[in-house]
């Protein structure tokens, strides 16, 4: 080995295009600051150990799964997409698709029918990532009849003898994906990265709820702006709130609210609308919702929208 030998690190990164999908990430999410930080510490991981093969310097192939633990609507999914394209990009994966699952998609109902629905997912995941939300619920050890260890042991398997294949993130709440983890020691020691992502703050979520609506062509107009910061304050202490996911919710409930009211107005004045009517909305829009009906927690989780 040539001691004096040298690589161009940035060159690694620029060539790979990684900033691109950093700068991604950091447009489409709100926030989350330490989570784009441990993405970012993880790849220029990957560019250094890439940059040391370079030099010829032993570098055994890195451990890549992950764990992201949060509660629903916090960015998991979308930051499981920008990792999946860092790792191909940098010529971790071959492909760099996810592939999505719940336990559903894993464990079969009868003996027999665990394994060809665990390796049938497996096949089409390899070359990219497994994204398993929701993770816990493949051990259920109260119930002897249950099959979901069949499941976790094929997983162990492959996260292990095929790791330069497949990447394999599990995500959920992190108390629950502790738990798991206690009972599953195997599984627990193949995950080289936990990642967890905090809550969105009320001004975050309005600030979120701004981006949505600009996605989509609409807007709220100054009282709808008061309207919504009033709404995610009240929503975020009610039960089953989901961070971006029941905002996203919200404003689709408000745009529904929308279009009846121009459509009875339509109706009762014959006035055609225009691209300003079609693309704002009201206080009054955001106003119906059941969160503001008797006080600040009686709206239930199917009408809190």
């Amino acid at each position: 080995m040539d001691d004096n030998k040298t690589v161009d690190l940035l060159a690694i990164v620029r060539d790979s295009n990684v900033g691109e999908v950093l700068d991604k990430l950091d447009r489409e999410l709100v926030g989350l600051a330490p989570v784009k930080r441990r993405i970012r510490e993880i790849a220029a991981y990957l560019a250094v150990t890439n940059a040391r093969k370079q030099l010829g310097l032993e570098a055994s192939p890195p451990s890549l799964h992950m764990c992201f633990t949060g509660n629903p609507g916090t960015g998991k999914t979308t930051v499981a997409l920008r990792m999946a394209e860092i790792l191909h990009r940098l010529g971790y994966v071959r492909k760099g698709h996810v592939v999505s699952v719940t336990r559903d998609d894993l464990v079969g109902q009868y003996i027999g029918h665990t394994a060809p629905k665990t390796k049938e997912v497996l096949k089409k995941a390899m070359g990219g990532v497994l994204f398993i939300d929701e993770a816990y619920y493949l051990y259920r050890p109260e119930n002897e009849r249950d099959y979901g260890q069949e499941s976790i042991e094929i997983l162990l398997q492959v996260m292990e003898n095929q790791r330069d294949d497949l990447v394999v993130i599990l995500a959920g709440y992190k108390d629950r994906m502790d738990t798991f983890f206690q009972s599953n020691p195997g599984m627990s020691s193949r995950i080289a990265h936990h990642i967890d992502f905090p809550d969105y703050s009320q001004q975050e979520l309005l600030t979120i709820s701004g981006k949505m609506l600009e996605q989509m062509n609409y807007k709220l107009d100054a009282s709808a702006q008061v309207a919504m910061a009033d709404y995610i304050e009240r929503r975020i202490r009610q039960p089953n709130f989901a961070n971006a996911r029941s905002i996203r919710n919200a404003l689709d409930r408000a745009r529904l609210r929308q279009a009846n009211r121009l459509f009875y107005a339509a109706s009762q004045d014959n006035q055609s609308v225009n691209t300003d009517d079609l693309s704002l909305l009201t206080a009054s829009d955001i106003l119906a919702s059941r969160v503001f009906e008797g006080g600040n927690n009686t709206a239930t989780p199917e009408t809190a929208t």
